[in-house]
């Protein structure tokens, strides 16, 4: 058995999507990977595939790839790993060149952090042996809709729901709110708006799935953030909803309008993810609302010192 490890190109976009649906296949049941995820992904505007993308072959099978990227600010690198079952030694040299650029990259003390479902394809034993500790665990929740039974839910008083549309004006207060009302939020980073724009990938966002909710004498209280550009699902990436106005059913409306949203545009399944220990109790939110879950991710983090 020969491994070889080499970057990732953007032509290797089809291989490396079809590497992660394999694994997708094993750990959650059905392929969930869109080709456009991984391409933007390779595409991002603070990775250099040469330096930070690695793909490992057996006998010229692709059998396991990884990424690194730090947009999370100073201290912090992050990374995605994926490896077919069996393939121990191509999982381990990509850990090493993982943890061996994260060091480069923080040039001092800092954390490599790595999210994986909770029964991944990557043997635990390998992230433990070298120092790698869990430190959250996340849902990812779906729900089934229905044409017929999501209906436009009727607003709490007062509140007012708005397309964020074409208006600049609108994207820079949809920054302000996600800021504003994740800023508790465990590993949240502040980002300026042209780095989170970034980061969300906007510059290619459907606008018109994205809502912001105002109440007189109160203004902007909340932000519906949703894309609907996966194959597998709807997606909603942000509800947030202002500390004073919280408890007053805002969450629940916002919740219940992407339903009806994505029902009336034909979708059958909505999804979104969440922190377990959220501490705005947004997973009892989301039960109650009829979502459960569809797989677990826990978030592991190896502490990087600079001589290994």
């Amino acid at each position: 058995m020969t491994i070889t490890v080499r970057p990732a190109g953007p032509g290797d976009a089809p291989d490396i999507c079809a590497l992660l649906n394999a694994v997708d296949m094993i750990e959650i049941g059905r392929p969930e990977t869109d080709l456009g995820t991984v391409e933007s992904d390779l595409n991002a505007p603070d990775v250099d595939l040469a330096t930070d993308s690695w793909l490992a072959f057996e006998d010229g099978r692709l059998v396991a790839y990884a990424l690194v990227w730090a947009d999370s600010g100073p201290g912090r690198v992050d990374a995605d790993h994926y490896v077919l079952p069996g393939h121990h030694e191509a999982a381990v040299l990509l850990l090493e060149r993982m943890e061996d650029r994260a060091r480069e990259i923080n040039a001092g003390p800092g954390v490599l952090r790595l999210q994986l479902n909770v029964e991944p394809t990557l043997d635990l034993a390998l992230l433990s042996g070298r120092g790698y500790r869990t430190i959250r665990r996340y849902q990812v929740m779906t729900r089934f809709l229905s044409g017929t039974a999501d209906l436009a839910p009727a607003p709490p008083a007062g509140l007012a729901l708005r397309h964020c549309g074409d208006d600049e004006a609108d994207r820079h207060r949809v920054h302000a709110l996600v800021e504003k009302t994740f800023a508790d939020h465990f590993g949240h980073v502040d980002r300026p708006y042209e780095t989170w724009l970034d980061h969300i990938e906007g510059r290619g966002l459907d606008w018109s799935l994205v809502w912001i909710a105002s109440l007189p004498g109160e203004g902007d209280v909340a932000v519906l953030l949703t894309r609907d550009d996966r194959t597998s699902m709807a997606w909603i990436s942000h509800i947030g909803v202002t500390k004073d106005v919280r408890g007053r059913g805002v969450g629940g409306f916002l919740l219940r309008h992407a339903f009806a949203a994505y029902a009336a545009r034909g979708r059958d399944t909505i999804g979104l993810g969440v922190d377990t220990h959220n501490a705005t109790g947004a997973l009892a939110l989301y039960e109650a609302h009829g979502m459960a879950l569809h797989y677990g991710v826990d978030a592991w983090e190896l502490a990087l010192h600079p001589q290994g």
